[in-house]
């Protein structure tokens, strides 16, 4: 009792208060026990042992004054800074770009025969139809089917990107946007390529838009954000992260695209095409575009924003795009032991006769081992460095033949002007 007596009124002649310190210490003597043994002596201890006392009492001033300030801060911050410190970086990043956020709904008439009521095998027989006197064709049939989309704003003028398949064959387009407005929309243009369009909104402005970033510094691990109307319900938004990079679409066993496609783990469903893929500051870095369903469900696909900007001044510029073809088909390198790694390169396949390829001396079994100097990883590789130039841009394409390299000279054409390979 001596000892807690002594340690209060230490403690008082300090601080002007009366604090209660009997808890244990660690080092087998409580803290008031230290205190009383200091207190008690007018002899000064050495500087070793003086040390452990003083850094002791530093420490635990230097905690409670950090907390005693803390609080202090929260009190005088009032109820606006603490609503602040609540909101979370998704919150911040759709406030950014989410007025810039569409929804999209098409109107497309669709035409069928009509069926006389009778079942469709029997019609389709023309000799059931020669015997009971029937006409060739019945009076055909019309309905309206609908569909719905998601798009993103990008330019003060009124344009916004989509999906390529949202508005295909659309006859009407209305545009929902985020402040309740609704205003038509005209398809400026489309590339089914790249499953892009840019759609013009008809009315005055102003119009959000949507800040864009930059692709190409994503990481795998990156927050990813996206926003769009599924299933009609407007303005969602999920959460998840980058779970890859570059992912060709002919490893998804889709064809007839050229598209290096980021992954997320972000729930997009139907409805989300065409609405934008934040990142952790709200900027747009990919363009919704496929959903894996079934085996494999839970995967999310989005175009690089970069490569969605080129495609748009495309568009915007002549309603189309011109996409880089040589008229080859091509297939990764066998790999030498089963389980092994594949090799770099990429096999011709095919040669498209009359194509730039076929005229340039590429041959069928040639082994694309480097394009302008990069070496090529594999078919993915080679298309992406034949889309990166320009129609009319040479190429300088080193092959394996054999057990030689050569180096030949290619001019890429229009798709549009060969057949597939």
């Amino acid at each position: 009792m001596a000892a807690s007596r002594d340690w209060t009124h230490s403690v008082t002649g300090l601080t002007g208060r009366r604090l209660d310190c009997a808890r244990p210490s660690p080092y087998g003597l409580n803290i008031s026990s230290l205190i009383l043994l200091v207190n008690l002596s007018n002899w000064t201890p050495p500087r070793a042992l003086v040390v452990p006392v003083v850094a002791g009492g530093l420490l635990i001033g230097g905690a409670a004054a950090q907390q005693f300030v803390t609080a202090q801060q929260m009190a005088q911050a009032g109820p606006a800074s603490a609503a602040l410190s609540r909101e979370s970086f998704v919150a911040a990043a759709v406030k950014r770009s989410g007025a810039a956020v569409v929804t999209l709904e098409t109107a497309r008439t669709v035409r069928s025969p009509g069926v006389s009521g009778l079942p469709r095998g029997l019609m389709a027989d023309p000799m059931f139809r020669h015997f009971f006197g029937i006409p060739g064709t019945a009076t055909p049939r019309s309905r309206v089917q609908r569909g719905q989309g998601s798009g993103v704003i990008f330019d003060a003028e009124g344009l916004l990107l989509t999906n390529a398949h949202v508005v295909e064959g659309a006859d009407t387009l209305s545009v929902g946007l985020s402040d309740g407005r609704r205003v038509s929309g005209r398809v400026v243009g489309k590339d089914a390529l790249t499953d892009l369009a840019v759609v013009r909104l008809e009315g005055k402005g102003p119009w959000p838009t949507a800040t864009l970033g930059n692709s190409d510094q994503l990481n795998v691990g990156d927050w990813a954000i996206a926003v769009g109307n599924p299933f009609g319900l407007e303005n969602t938004v999920t959460l998840g992260i980058i779970s890859n990079l570059n992912r060709n679409v002919s490893q998804l066993g889709i064809s007839g695209k050229r598209l290096d496609l980021i992954q997320t783990d972000a729930a997009i469903n139907p409805g989300n095409s065409g609405g934008p893929l934040l990142n952790a500051d709200g900027e747009v870095v990919g363009i919704n575009t496929l959903v894996r369903s079934g085996p494999g469900a839970g995967l999310g696909f989005a175009i690089p924003i970069n490569r969605a900007q080129a495609i748009a001044r495309e568009l915007v510029k002549s309603g189309r795009v011109q996409h880089p073809m040589v008229g080859i088909g091509l297939s990764p390198v066998p790999s030498p032991n089963p389980g092994a790694a594949v090799p770099p390169g990429a096999v011709i396949r095919s040669v498209q006769p009359g194509g730039p390829a076929d005229k340039a001396g590429l041959r069928v079994d040639d082994v694309i081992i480097s394009i302008d100097g990069r070496t090529m990883k594999g078919p993915a590789a080679v298309v992406s460095a034949i889309e990166s130039r320009g129609v009319g841009e040479r190429l300088r394409i080193t092959v394996r033949r054999g057990e030689d390299e050569v180096t030949l000279e290619v001019i890429p054409v229009d798709l549009s002007t060969l057949q597939p390979a």
